[in-house]
């Protein structure tokens, strides 16, 4: 199989998978409704797991643009993969989210809030800031790289691997995810999104494009500050990529402390 098509097929999976965890949780007459964070970070983490688990071997099972990119500025991955793999990657978001969709095709007239409908697609911040929610964008995605190189720095049993990454995913949720519903991946919130603002969903209301760019940015510069901050600790040091990420993580840093100093 094509690593572009395992990409695919892993961020459809991870995608379907988490945002019907999203609808199971939100959307009137689900069985499932109500049903808690607790549940919406454990099923996000099985579903990065069964993710990583179907393409793991074939692409590495990035499943996340983040990823790709970090590993690419850490010189662990060509540079020249890079487009295809994250092109693959919004194509596979794109179609998990559609087949979402269909899976909750009733639920979605019977429920009258637009925002919860949204919220089954993609992310926005729970207090609307945009350089705190860029923040907590960024430093989940820090957190996500850095433990993605702690945990390919041990050995673990066969097999086992994709239930560590799952693991973090379900930590980073419990923790970092409050704020801003842990999109930590730029096609895990842009293709689906965009499926939103195309498909013929009732009642859906706008797909909040305003917001769009900071689960792009955030992950991106995070996962790059990440992958810097790593290389920069524990190898031989980091690129020149990696200190923009860093010195754009502090920047954003300070702009957001001034931000919530003018409120």
């Amino acid at each position: 199989m094509s690593v572009y098509l395992a990409e695919f097929i892993g961020t459809a999976v991870l995608l379907y998978f988490g945002n019907s965890i999203n609808a199971a949780t939100t959307l009137n007459h689900s069985f499932a409704k109500d049903s808690g964070w607790v549940i919406t970070t454990l099923g996000w983490g099985l579903a990065v797991a069964l993710g990583v688990f179907a393409v793991g071997d074939i692409s590495g099972g990035h499943l996340n643009p983040a990823v790709t990119v970090s590993l690419a500025i850490a010189g662990e991955f060509e540079w020249a993969q890079v487009p295809g793999y994250i092109v693959a990657q919004v194509l596979g978001a794109m179609t998990g989210a559609t087949l979402t969709w269909l899976q909750y095709l009733p639920h979605w007239g019977k429920t009258e809030d637009q925002g919860a409908k949204l919220g089954v697609f993609c992310t926005s911040g729970a207090i609307p800031a945009k350089g705190s929610n860029l923040v907590s964008e960024i430093l989940g995605t820090m957190i996500l790289i850095f433990g993605l190189m702690f945990i390919g720095a041990n050995e673990f049993a066969d097999g086992l691997n994709p239930l560590v990454v799952g693991g973090l995913i379900v930590a980073i949720g419990m923790a970092q995810g409050g704020s801003t519903g842990y999109a930590i991946n730029p096609a895990r919130d842009f293709g689906p999104r965009l499926t939103h603002f195309l498909l013929p969903i009732k009642g859906k209301g706008g797909s909040n494009w305003g917001y769009s760019w900071i689960p792009v940015a955030g992950p991106i510069i995070g996962g790059g500050m990440g992958a810097g901050l790593y290389y920069l600790l524990f190898k031989e040091g980091t690129s020149l990529i990696g200190w923009a990420c860093i010195a754009l993580s502090v920047l954003a840093i300070f702009y957001a402390i001034y931000e919530e100093s003018k409120k």
